[in-house]
């Protein structure tokens, strides 16, 4: 609950834009608003705060903007004197059309708006409250990690896609990872099948060879699929201008991978140093990547999420329920951070493949008719009060132990579990 006026000099609402801010300030206990703009230039803003502080003193300002992250946020965080309530832009929009129904929209009102909202309705905002700089910095690495990742996805469709155009027996004498060094030095080498075809056998097993690829029974196929093999196309204009783009986005994903070491030599230790690095490592199927990913969305401030449910919610893996006279309607969650929502959605992936439990109760859930998206929605969400649990007590994960207590409760979904020489009966329980 937020305090009263009292505790601020000024409030202000600021609509922020790539290069121009309009503010509207009003001045606690007076009734008349100050409209004006701000640079987004770091001196600008460096000067509208020192101007601030000329005027105000130590007393403290509420600004209330649609921004959480971003150059606005990262500038006026580092004053003391400030303090931030970020908005979801669409909590702003639907505020705005309880005066605007029409759908009118300036940006000067939009300020206004939002001096009225931090005015009125502070109890109901969050203040913006920083975790610790390793976490943040945790946090931004893995979401640039991931960045890179998604763009190695669209270069590999890309490079996909460039291939079964004009020379499709790439595909099997790379494999079907079209982003590590194999395939990408491969491509690079011999671009075309009138190049691989014209290297010497030799040559060709010392390139596998060097890319820890010696199963033999597999060199055979390869070397009877390049001698046997025909050409999809011998059109000059397709092969060249194809072979050009193909060695293009090879050396962008030879690049790319790089890149993403990087990222991950960063990772590692930053995780690895972090107090609940225990906790997280504990947990089957998060490994290095998905362990400092759940980490940095969980955060190091319990108050943060206070109960499970605050996760699931923010997270997007709780399904919304709309209820209007007789109907309901229980849907996706649209609205959320969608890289956070992946994240648990990924980890509950991988934790079917090495969990016993998660496996289960992920097959149990297909036998019921779920999907496999669904069905690892709703692995995530149980998976998630059990990682708030062991995050807010700061406890590591004991599969063991929560086996244990699955048996007791929901004997008939994780049956296969029971050691064979326990024949203690089994009780009709609800899953």
């Amino acid at each position: 609950m937020n305090k009263s006026n009292d505790e601020f000099a000024a409030l202000v609402g600021l609509d922020w834009a790539d290069k121009k801010h309009l503010l509207s300030l009003q001045i606690c206990g007076e009734q008349s608003i100050e409209r004006s703009s701000l640079d987004q230039t770091p001196e600008a803003i460096a000067a509208w705060v020192s101007r601030l502080r000329e005027r105000f003193g130590s007393g403290r300002i509420g600004i209330c903007l649609e921004q959480s992250r971003g150059a606005l946020i990262n500038s006026l965080s580092c004053h003391e004197n400030l303090v931030l309530f970020p908005v979801n832009p669409k909590s702003m929009a639907r505020f705005r059309t309880v005066f605007a129904p029409s759908g009118a929209k300036d940006d000067p009102t939009d300020a206004d708006f939002e001096l009225e909202l931090v005015r009125k309705h502070r109890d109901r905002l969050t203040r913006w409250e920083p975790d610790t700089e390793q976490t943040r910095q945790l946090t931004l690495l893995n979401e640039g990690r991931r960045g890179l990742v998604d763009l190695r996805t669209q270069l590999t469709n890309q490079l996909q896609s460039v291939l079964k155009g004009y020379f499709p027996q790439a595909l099997v004498l790379i494999g079907p990872v079209l982003s590590n060094a194999l395939a990408t030095d491969f491509l690079k080498k011999w671009p075309t099948l009138a190049d691989i075809q014209g290297a010497q056998t030799q040559e060709i097993r010392t390139f596998y060879y060097g890319h820890n690829s010696r199963s033999e029974k597999l060199m055979q196929e390869r070397l009877v699929l390049i001698k046997q093999t025909v050409a999809l196309t011998t059109d000059p204009a397709i092969v060249q201008s194809q072979a050009l783009l193909a060695v293009a986005l090879a050396e962008l994903l030879a690049k790319l991978r790089a890149q993403i070491q990087k990222f991950d030599q960063q990772i590692k230790p930053l995780f690895e140093s972090h107090p609940d690095q225990g906790i997280f490592a504990s947990f089957p199927g998060a490994g290095p990547v998905m362990a400092p990913r759940l980490l940095a969305g969980f955060g190091s401030r319990r108050e943060r999420f206070p109960a499970a449910t605050n996760l699931q919610c923010f997270s997007g893996i709780a399904p919304v329920t709309e209820k209007s006279g007789q109907s309901k309607w229980v849907h996706f969650r649209w609205a959320c951070p969608k890289f956070l929502r992946q994240s648990f959605h990924e980890f509950a992936n991988h934790s079917r493949k090495r969990c016993a439990w998660a496996r289960c109760y992920y097959q149990h859930l297909l036998a019921q008719g779920k999907d496999h998206q669904a069905a690892l929605r709703a692995l995530a969400y149980k998976w998630q009060r059990i990682l708030w649990r062991c995050w807010r007590d700061h406890t590591p994960y004991d599969d063991a132990r929560h086996v244990q207590r699955l048996l007791q409760k929901c004997p008939d979904i994780y049956r296969s579990l029971r050691p064979k020489n326990d024949a203690a009966p089994l009780a009709a329980t609800h899953p």
